[in-house]
């Protein structure tokens, strides 16, 4: 992306919705949509407390931006997440069009980029800034799950 702290700014706010995740006992993954560098949608897992497999960050931040836009297109969106999309999570990616997908943290097991071809061909993809913070994030959720 041509200007790092917009994309850092940006990520620090899906972070921030990592966080709310976490205070509410979710998978801390946080998620925006945004436009002309205005964030139309924030969202953060909402699995436990809607009782969803579905509510994944990423697809409660997109049917929040398509509402916003009313648009069931994103093609001129950016979706900033903390943690590389999951297949579910891409295919949604791929049918709103999503122009820019932004991540924090690789997701090796469960992450769309070990299946190649199922974004969007014009769907730009980059990795973003605060792998470190969302994987401590992440790993700290998990930790205390264990005790």
């Amino acid at each position: 992306m041509k200007n790092l702290p917009d994309q850092m700014y940006f990520m620090r706010e899906a972070l921030k919705e990592a966080e709310k995740a976490r205070h509410s006992d979710e998978v801390p993954v946080g998620a925006i949509v945004v436009i002309e560098n205005k964030i139309i949608a924030r969202a953060h897992n909402m699995t436990q407390t809607l009782n969803d497999v579905t509510a994944h960050a990423e697809m409660v931040a997109i049917t929040s931006a398509s509402n916003y836009l009313n648009s069931k297109y994103l093609i001129n969106c950016s979706l900033y997440v903390t943690l590389e999309p999951c297949v579910m999570c891409a295919g949604a990616i791929f049918w709103s069009q999503i122009k820019t997908l932004v991540y924090a943290a690789s997701d090796l097991k469960r992450g769309f980029s070990i299946h190649k071809g199922i974004l969007h061909p014009k769907t730009k993809v980059l990795k973003g800034e605060y792998e470190k913070e969302s994987l401590k994030l992440l790993r700290d959720f998990f930790k205390s799950k264990r005790k």
